[in-house]
């Protein structure tokens, strides 16, 4: 176990014998850090925090403080941090509450840069980006690869599906479904086509990029005339056999906010 001897580490702290912490970082007494995790200077770990394998924090960061929630009472709520993940400098990620989930999730492999923020009850699943001063708002739930642009802001309560691009500077407010770029401001935001870039990158067929695209303009450039719901019938119909498209329309049948939906 290497600890810098200038580092402040609580006594109940649980350190994996091949961790790292760096000068001046603060562990406290219910953090576990698992094998390999690397806890550059400055940094400080609080809470009832887990952090896995193989996951670097970065020089100033906050993780595990309590969230700023009105109606928080010190219940020992958790954080819970996966494997592989890159947490860059100055990110802050707050532990859930009792009226959420009572945890806050960040799974495996996702990269927060600088100044990041993931308020409480969040949960970020697999090979997330978030780009420097993208800030989530609490209760959010990003999909796997979900690539948020730096300054970016979303709205609690908000979804943001498997595979979307969200531009930089967005502001969101609403739920963003699987597989498409969103940008704009909370009060015009645009949905500009499927993320056939990102999905080509992994390893997507052109078959399911070519169904995504023609569900894409069922639903979203229709008529006026055309409900919502019977677009969403006649894609579920016509391609039963596509997931991703079946993923589409299953994410608009179970939003409570509502989706993005205008072009």
């Amino acid at each position: 176990m290497n600890i810098h001897h200038t580092a402040v580490v609580e006594p109940h702290a649980e350190i994996h014998e091949t961790a790292t912490i760096g000068p001046y970082a603060v562990v406290g007494n219910n953090v576990v850090i698992g094998a390999n995790t690397t806890v550059d200077a400055h940094a400080v770990i609080s809470g009832h925090t887990t952090i896995g394998e193989n996951t670097h924090i970065g020089s100033f960061s906050s993780i595990g403080a309590p969230p700023q929630d009105m109606h928080y009472n010190q219940e020992p709520t958790e954080l819970i941090i996966g494997d592989n993940n890159q947490i860059r400098e100055y990110v802050s990620i707050h532990r859930g509450t009792v009226n959420g989930n009572g945890k806050t999730i960040i799974g495996n492999n996702n990269l927060l840069m600088a100044y990041t923020h993931i308020a409480h009850d969040c949960i970020i699943h697999n090979h997330v980006i978030m780009a420097n001063v993208a800030t989530l708002a609490g209760h959010v739930e990003l999909g796997d690869f979900v690539n948020l642009g730096g300054l970016t802001a979303v709205h609690q309560f908000c979804r943001i599906g498997a595979y979307s691009y969200i531009g930089g500077m967005s502001g969101i407010s609403k739920d963003v479904p699987p597989y498409v770029i969103v940008t704009g401001t909370r009060k015009r935001m645009r949905i500009s086509g499927v993320n056939k870039i990102g999905l080509r990158r992994n390893g997507f067929s052109k078959q399911v990029i070519s169904e995504l695209e023609k569900a894409f303009k069922k639903i979203f450039r229709s008529s006026a005339e055309t409900l919502l719901k019977d677009s969403l019938t006649e894609i579920e119909q016509e391609f039963q056999q596509s997931e991703q498209v079946q993923a589409i329309v299953k994410f608009f049948q179970t939003s409570t906010r509502g989706v993005v939906k205008n072009t």
